[in-house]
């Protein structure tokens, strides 16, 4: 058990889901390395600490603003769907699902990886040090091994069943046919030899030779659509982030083809309109007004959003201050609204990972990434120890669906790489894992920091709930049962999560506050902040 997750420092700050991740940015951070260059190292040595969550064989997004900087930048590396994709690729049965969950599990899950793509590009345009200089401590951590964790057992025993389809996957992830135990090594040195390889020569090898003949050989192999053209066709998307306003606050976030950062900001305009710093934090007024905002978020969710390469989205309508207004109007305080809607999103993901750097000249970087479900599609590339993503699985399989499956397009996300600013200056950076509950967790961290003055590990450590357009509040159980029975009386169907649920998201951030940087890290997951 961790029994610190929070640091305070007055240089710099790393938070992510892994001590040994956070110790290799701190010390990048310390040899003079830059905030850009630490959050590239995070992101490797992430894919090697918790594999089950992301790495080279998945995607995500970066939410970079650096002091010198005059508009913050976004860095989209999420994956693509091959250019043989469609929704015929896959056999439904009666009930509408896919057969053996082929999109979610081996071969015909593969999606074309991006985040090789995404961490070059970022240390090549925005960081000091090279490739091999900030590969090289995961490769050392890849040989060496990590030690399992309680929460790695329970998603290898959880996964085990599908890993032993693949043998290269279970070679990796097994010892024998059991999964790993708590303490024990964990060592894979084929990712060593994978990292050793892109340090050495480059994304590359990753998209263009030898480890990327073994991914799409794999894939082949095994019945999947990824081909050499759909690696070689890889590029990063460099976008303008989203950015809103609350409170006299300047809040930067992830623009489609993830819904996070425009639905938090409606859902921050929709609480623009009622004193939320009068209410008890976690009060049955207080727990009754976040839900019925992200109800009305979560609503217009399902029916607009989309990836906007393929639809449109109207994106300035959503974060429109005066469309806010009219929603916050139809919330009735003392009733809980009942509310059905056919959710195309439902396809997505929980299992994802989220890490936030800060530096005291003011450099924020914010970086979640995922391979989709715990262990992707549990398939690992042969001789690489790199698992592949299932983020197929992340679309509709109905053809006309908003989210349905095309060439070269990506699945909606709600991943949510977040910054807030404060007359130009960064205030805190923040994110989280949780799939379509990542609005849920972000809005309520940034909410009481902002509306109750708290540090991001006193926000983080608070109780939180989670609600979309159901009619189902999801609650952890610290919150106490006289507000519990007042929920119910105003109408919510209320439904007991674990007292620290990893379904509530996994929120790792830093914030500056009375002349410190103080880093958080969800104790609801293996997070934890290290400073210099």
């Amino acid at each position: 058990m961790i029994s610190n997750r929070r640091s305070t420092s007055k240089e710099a700050m790393v938070s992510s889901g892994k001590e040994k991740a956070s110790e290799i940015g701190a010390k990048i951070l310390k040899e003079g390395g830059n905030a850009i260059d630490a959050a590239v190292a995070v992101g490797f040595a992430m894919g090697v600490c918790e594999p089950a969550t992301s790495g080279l064989g998945g995607g995500g997004f970066m939410t970079i603003k650096t002091a010198d900087m005059t508009e913050p930048v976004f860095l989209d590396f999420r994956e693509f769907a091959p250019e043989a994709a469609s929704t015929c690729m896959w056999q439904l049965g009666q009930d509408g699902k896919v057969i053996n969950k082929e999109n979610a599990i081996g071969a015909k899950s593969v999606s074309v990886p991006g985040e090789v793509a995404g961490m070059v590009y970022a240390l090549e345009n925005y960081g000091s040090l090279s490739l091999e200089e900030v590969i090289m401590p995961s490769v050392d951590l890849a040989e060496k091994g990590i030690e399992v964790t309680e929460m790695m057992k329970k998603m290898l025993e959880t996964y085990s069943k599908y890993l032993k389809d693949c043998r290269s996957a279970s070679q990796v992830y097994l010892r024998g046919d059991r999964p790993y135990q708590v303490g024990e090594m964990f060592i894979n040195p084929s990712l060593g030899k994978s990292l050793r390889l892109i340090a050495s020569k480059g994304p590359d090898v990753f998209y263009k030779g030898q480890i990327g003949d073994a991914i799409v050989k794999t894939v082949k192999e095994k019945g999947g659509i990824l081909t050499k053209k759909d690696l070689l066709d890889y590029k990063v998307d460099i976008k303008k982030p989203v950015i809103g306003h609350y409170r006299g606050y300047d809040i930067i976030s992830s623009p489609p083809p993830s819904s996070g950062g425009t639905h938090i900001i409606q859902t921050l305009n929709i609480l623009e309109n009622f004193e939320v710093k009068d209410l008890q934090v976690n009060s049955p007024e207080y727990i009754h007004l976040f839900a019925e905002a992200f109800k009305l978020a979560y609503e217009d969710r399902a029916k607009f959003m989309g990836d906007t390469d393929f639809v449109d989205v109207p994106l300035n309508g959503l974060r429109s201050k005066a469309y806010a207004k009219i929603l916050a109007e139809k919330i009735d305080l003392n009733k809980a609204t009942n509310t059905a809607y056919y959710d195309p999103w439902t396809y997505e993901h929980d299992d994802t990972t989220h890490y936030s750097i800060a530096d005291k000249e003011g450099n924020v970087v914010s970086v979640t990434k995922t391979i989709n479900h715990f262990f992707g599609s549990c398939m690992v590339a042969e001789g690489t120890g790199i698992l592949l993503n299932d983020t197929m699985a992340d679309f509709s399989t109905k053809k006309y669906d908003i989210n349905s499956v095309d060439t070269r397009k990506k699945p909606l996300s709600t991943m949510a790489p977040t910054i807030i600013l404060k007359d130009g200056k960064p205030v805190a950076v923040l994110g989280s894992p949780g799939g379509n509950r990542i609005i849920n967790a972000v809005v309520q961290v940034i909410s009481k920091i902002i509306d109750h003055d708290m540090d991001v590990q006193e926000a983080i450590d608070s109780p939180r709930i989670t609600q979309n357009f159901s009619n189902s509040l999801c609650y952890e159980d610290r919150i106490p049962e006289e507000t519990v029975q007042a929920l119910s009386e105003m109408g919510h169907e209320m439904l007991v999560r674990d007292a620290f649920d990893k379904r509530m998201g996994g929120v790792n951030g830093v914030c500056y506050k009375d002349g410190q940087i103080i880093g958080g890290a969800d104790s609801r997951r293996d997070g934890v902040a290290i400073g210099l």
